[in-house]
């Protein structure tokens, strides 16, 4: 699998060269050994292949399981290194899955909003998964934010190239509560996990986490410093 997955970003990167403008940052803080989830902002088609176009790792990724209807469809993707998972349910198969990719060694690609965010282009709730397979797991988790994809099509028509801006953040660890775990310590985390998320991004793609004010860092704990001027 792992050789197409290469090939795979391999011409990709090609592609991406010729149609995008791409600008990274942050590429310094990808794990270099080791499990990590990365979390994204999903807004766009371009969001998974991106992330594993240019996070130098290789990532294992979920893909809504509609996208497995079509044969041929199912045979790319899943040689892509992706797996099925039914959205609006506890899908016990994709959790094995995810937990089976990381103690491969490997990244785990998710949207922490569940769902792409199609008419604002702007974060959407944070679903609690995404907390509780990284508190399952002790994987540190990797925010990376992606902006200006959207217009992909509509520059394409124009045969322009199309800016797309890529802040990979700190990767960090969520500390567990001191006490039991309850359904609010999840709903804490998330809210942390998604502001940290917001901060990367430009502001009219921030959503329902564009006041910055009311994020917090109780369950958060850094790997890395922060970058001379950067979030603490």
């Amino acid at each position: 699998m792992w050789w197409f997955y290469h090939l795979a970003n391999a011409v990709l990167g090609i592609l991406f060269r010729l149609l995008l403008d791409v600008h990274v940052t942050g590429v310094e803080n990808v794990p270099r050994h080791g499990p990590f989830i990365v979390i994204m902002n999903h807004l766009y088609f371009l969001d998974p292949v991106l992330v594993a176009g240019y996070v130098p790792r290789e990532i294992v990724m979920m893909s809504k399981v509609e996208n497995f209807f079509n044969p041929l469809f199912a045979l790319i993707i899943t040689l892509y290194g992706a797996f099925p998972i039914r959205r609006g349910e506890v899908d016990r198969r994709a959790l094995r899955r995810s937990v089976e990719a990381l103690k491969s060694g490997r990244g785990l690609l998710i949207s922490p909003e569940g769902t792409r965010s199609k008419v604002t282009r702007a974060l959407q709730e944070g679903k609690d998964g995404t907390a509780l397979l990284a508190l399952k797991t002790g994987a540190p988790i990797l925010p990376v934010a992606l902006s200006g994809q959207e217009h992909f099509l509509t520059n394409l028509r124009r045969l322009r190239r199309t800016p797309v801006r890529i802040a990979i953040g700190r990767p960090f660890r969520l500390r567990p509560p001191n006490t039991k775990l309850e359904r609010h310590h999840l709903h804490e985390m998330t809210q942390e996990i998604m502001y940290i998320l917001s901060a990367l991004l430009p502001p009219r793609y921030r959503g329902v986490y564009a006041d910055l004010e009311k994020a917090t860092t109780q369950y958060i704990e850094f790997l890395t410093a922060p970058a001379e001027g950067g979030i603490t």
